[in-house]
């Protein structure tokens, strides 16, 4: 397993000590060291794509596994929101779709043979969801902080659907019988 790979595999890894940290109170800190967890993760995110790019390391588990991880830690973290009173369960309902419509998608892509990657839409989205989630975390004493929370909030749903409509409009002809 290379290098990529085995960071997108730590990324999965490191979400249930991420959510152990997030979800209780073991010290005064704790929601600070959740904060670093994720970003670590989603760091790892950034790291494992450049390098398999760079060293030409991209693999169909890669491919496939790097979206999947971060499907994992974003929506692990916002369902976590949910039961911390940050964010409205239907926001999360629609993103948790989106993921769940696209793995069905790349799953009949693949009896296909075909592996799709993540396109640009869909990582710039993953991006907004990411910094939504650092933000929800820190939860900075100051007051306009809940407004820039709920911006982002709302720009992380918008850019899920619109990313949703692009990778089906740019991969519909996988749906035709061949």
């Amino acid at each position: 397993m290379n290098l990529p790979n085995k960071l997108t595999i730590a990324r999965v890894i490191m979400i249930p000590f991420f959510l152990v940290f997030l979800m209780t109170d073991f010290f005064a800190g704790s929601r600070y060291v959740a904060l670093a967890i994720f970003i670590i993760a989603s760091l790892t995110d950034m790291l494992d794509g450049k390098i398999a790019r760079k060293y030409n390391l991209v693999t169909n588990f890669g491919k496939f596994m790097d979206p999947l991880a971060d499907k994992l830690l974003v929506c692990s973290a916002m369902i976590a929101f949910i039961e911390l009173g940050l964010i409205p369960a239907w926001v999360v309902i629609i993103i948790i779709a989106r993921e769940f419509i696209i793995s069905g998608f790349r799953l009949i892509a693949a009896e296909k043979n075909v592996v799709i990657a993540a396109g640009m839409s869909g990582k710039i989205k993953t991006t907004v969801q990411m910094i939504m989630c650092c933000l929800l975390i820190a939860r900075l004493p100051f007051g306009f902080m809940r407004y820039v929370e709920q911006v982002f909030i709302y720009a992380a749903l918008v850019l899920t659907v619109y990313s949703l409509i692009v990778y089906l409009v740019q991969n519909k002809d996988i749906l035709k019988d061949n």
